[in-house]
């Protein structure tokens, strides 16, 4: 029962933070420092990318007529070509993370999965943010997601390279990247929601396939227990996150997520720090 309200936990922090710009990376690492699981260091690797699917689930169900492309009209199935249209340039934007995350992913897991990187990450990137807002830098001219060009998708999914280094935040990464290049704020949050679909589905298959080559596909009653209930919050939560990020941006900028990554960047460096 530990474990569950455990795995509980970890849905709850993996539902808010996934979707705000505030590194879903670093406060799963202070929350592992407190809280652990019981389970093994593989699993545990596993459970941390698997849990997101549960996230991106929500993002499914809300958005659902938006990213649907197939249509029944008069009891034939018709593709909708703007959907499609934008499905072309969700994979294209996913181009770049796809090809360099591949080639380095046990990399960087190595060499900047650590304290040090995460925090100085989570302080730097909410620099940006609140100099991008205040400057007022971008034209802020692409309103809707539909109006985004393949030029400006491709930009993104450049910016996204950013989230490989721990502690950047993939949604504050692409959210960055479509303010520079023009985006609206919410225009920015819909397509990074969009573009969370076949990445982090793709990473979590990336995650699963190298269990299953270094441990088999073998689960405890435990481990399939905390998958499920950890997944299942990060879906409900998650529902409620990314409608309340869309209202509030309508309405605020994302300064208050630059001060909250510099606050909590410092807080995990001094930890840290004292700890060794």
């Amino acid at each position: 029962m530990i474990e569950i309200l455990k795995a509980l936990l970890f849905g709850i922090v993996e539902g808010i933070t996934e979707w705000l710009p505030i590194s879903s990376t670093g406060h799963m690492i202070l929350l592992d420092e407190f809280i652990q699981l019981n389970v093994s260091e593989e699993f545990y690797k596993l459970f941390e990318v698997v849990i997101q699917l549960g996230a991106i689930l929500a993002v499914v169900v809300i958005y659902f007529k938006s990213i649907w492309p197939f249509k029944k009209e008069k009891g034939k199935i018709q593709f909708d070509k703007d959907i499609l249209n934008l499905w072309g340039k969700i994979l294209v934007a996913c181009i770049p993370a796809a090809v360099i995350g591949l080639l380095l992913d046990d990399w960087i897991d190595e060499h900047f999965y650590n304290s040090v990187v995460v925090s100085l990450a989570l302080i730097i990137y909410g620099i940006i943010f609140i100099v991008i807002e205040s400057k007022k830098i971008g034209s802020r001219k692409t309103k809707k997601t539909k109006e985004i060009t393949y030029k400006q998708a491709l930009g993104i999914g450049a910016f996204q390279l950013l989230a490989l280094i721990p502690g950047t935040s993939r949604s504050g990464s692409t959210i960055i990247g479509g303010l520079l290049i023009g985006l609206e704020r919410s225009a920015a949050a819909e397509f990074t929601f969009f573009l969370a679909i076949p990445v982090m589905a793709g990473a979590s298959l990336l995650k699963l396939a190298k269990y299953i080559v270094k441990v088999g596909l073998s689960f405890t009653g435990l481990e399939i227990g905390i998958l499920i209930v950890s997944t299942i919050t990060a879906f409900i939560v998650s529902l409620f996150v990314i409608k309340f990020l869309i209202n509030y941006i309508r309405k605020h900028d994302f300064k208050v997520f630059g001060y909250y990554r510099i606050v909590l960047g410092l807080l995990v460096l001094l930890y840290f720090l004292l700890m060794k």
